[in-house]
């Protein structure tokens, strides 16, 4: 039997078979889903990377400047606290009513905090309201982040046909390369204009011209359809009446696990980009357009393995690809660093650009790895919510984390045994979440085989 016969058999397993597509539908979808999580993400980041740059002195000028920047990093945490919420509210009415709406309000909603962010006065003008608005807004926005990724998924995966399920899947998680691509180009002119310019206007620019990409995505989202699989449970009258129940009380076990699976793409994250910036200039040495540069050209890199990922987990499996992505970062943790600490340029650009590929082959099948452990009733709210609370534990606090332990230990070596354990976490909790996948499967095939393709 083919690779593309088995991997369609395991993936049918896990989500049923849908209808086939034309290609035109398959790409508007695709178009639709990158579009929308591009727009989503390059808000965010436009945050995390003024944060990294420049926040700290305008919100939080009466500390220390290690001590402000911690607060501005602070600012990411607490859009990690949004997710969960926004994850329970979205994935309720996403498992109910359909994807398509949830994806058209998300947008909406991440959009206006983000300009908002751009009109906000800073802590010279209006004192401590500044800074407290500023927290505000960033919970909006992972409000509104924590309704995108999984719908944003499912649009797709639930759309494609089950040998392409993985690779098609990948997309979404593209659009946080291009978003990021987006970002740090929008901001490296920006940080050489001449003088206070940056501080003064420069930095709300990023915040501003996401009015722009939000009406783009919107053009492009309110064109597609809702997916096959969705429309079939909802006419059946199987939608769940509380799906965040459902999910908890069928699938708590998967919930649990696949948050502890995001650890180490948390860990790696930061690494290559937000944390980056901080720690290329503040600790390194680098100049800022060096370190954006840098972190530009991870992210193109990633625009083309993130597929790739996917590609190859419909030819292999995503467990093994994700796993081979977990283990990979485990043992480029350490020589990263090493190659970072050098002081040199080019070495800084072979260490991040290696810990990109491990990250690719993690985040890249993330989205089937959570699609296929849940099912089809209450897969948008057990992804988002199982995302949300895996973004807190492993992504919310990581930039400040990583300067804590710089503080404390005063090397790299402590962010680098970070990494390590968080891909252990990650490896243990990924085997046990294909574990319970594969049952559920057995048990919906009603075969006592282990399925194949996306599902090993």
């Amino acid at each position: 039997m083919t690779s593309a016969s088995t991997a369609a058999r395991g993936s049918a397993a896990a989500f049923g078979e849908n209808g086939p597509e034309t290609p035109s539908q398959i790409r508007t979808i695709v178009a639709s889903s990158v579009v929308g999580t591009t727009v989503e993400w390059f808000d965010f980041f436009a945050y995390s990377t003024a944060a990294a740059l420049i926040l700290n002195g305008l919100f939080f000028p009466d500390y220390d400047p290690l001590v402000g920047t911690i607060l501005a990093f602070g600012g990411i945490a607490v859009g990690y606290f949004g997710r969960p919420l926004g994850s329970i509210v979205f994935g309720h009415f996403g498992d109910r009513i359909g994807r398509k709406r949830m994806l058209v309000i998300s947008l909406v909603v991440m959009g206006i905090a983000t300009f908002l962010i751009g009109l906000l006065p800073t802590y010279a003008v209006i004192g401590i309201a500044a800074p407290i608005l500023l927290m505000v807004l960033r919970f909006v926005q992972g409000f509104a982040l924590g309704g995108e990724w999984g719908g944003a998924v499912l649009l797709v995966v639930e759309h494609a046909e089950p040998r392409r399920r993985a690779f098609l899947g990948s997309f979404p998680q593209v659009g946080l390369a291009l978003g990021l691509t987006l970002s740090t180009l929008v901001f490296l002119p920006l940080v050489a204009l001449p003088g206070d310019a940056f501080a003064v206007w420069g930095w709300r620019v990023p915040f501003l011209i996401s009015a722009v990409l939000v009406l783009v995505g919107l053009f492009i989202r309110l064109k597609i359809t809702e997916t096959p699989e969705f429309e079939q449970m909802r006419d059946a009258g199987k939608a769940a009446k509380v799906p965040l129940w459902d999910a908890l009380k069928t699938h708590p076990a998967q919930v649990i696990l696949a948050a502890l699976s995001f650890a180490v793409i948390g860990a790696v994250f930061y690494m290559l980009f937000t944390f980056s910036l901080t720690y290329g200039t503040e600790f390194v040495g680098h100049a800022q357009s060096e370190m954006l540069t840098i972190a530009t050209i991870c992210s193109v890199l990633a625009l083309g393995g993130l597929p790739l990922a996917g590609k190859l987990a419909d030819r292999f499996g995503v467990a093994k690809v994700f796993a081979a992505g977990t283990i990979l970062s485990v043992v480029l943790a350490f020589p990263a660093f090493w190659l970072i600490d050098t002081g040199s340029l080019a070495a800084a650009y072979v260490a991040y650009l290696a810990m990109t590929v491990a990250f690719c082959a993690t985040y890249g099948t993330l989205g089937v790895l959570y699609a296929q452990a849940f099912d089809v009733r209450i897969r948008y709210t057990g992804m988002s919510l199982a995302l949300g609370i895996g973004t807190i534990v492993g992504s919310a606090f990581v930039p400040i984390i990583y300067l804590e332990l710089l503080s404390v230990f005063g090397g790299s070596w402590a962010i680098a045994l970070y990494i390590v354990v968080a891909g252990l976490v990650t490896l243990v909790s990924a085997t046990l979440l294909h574990r319970f996948t594969a049952h559920a499967a057995r048990r919906s095939a009603g075969t006592a085989h282990v399925p194949e393709g996306s599902a090993r």
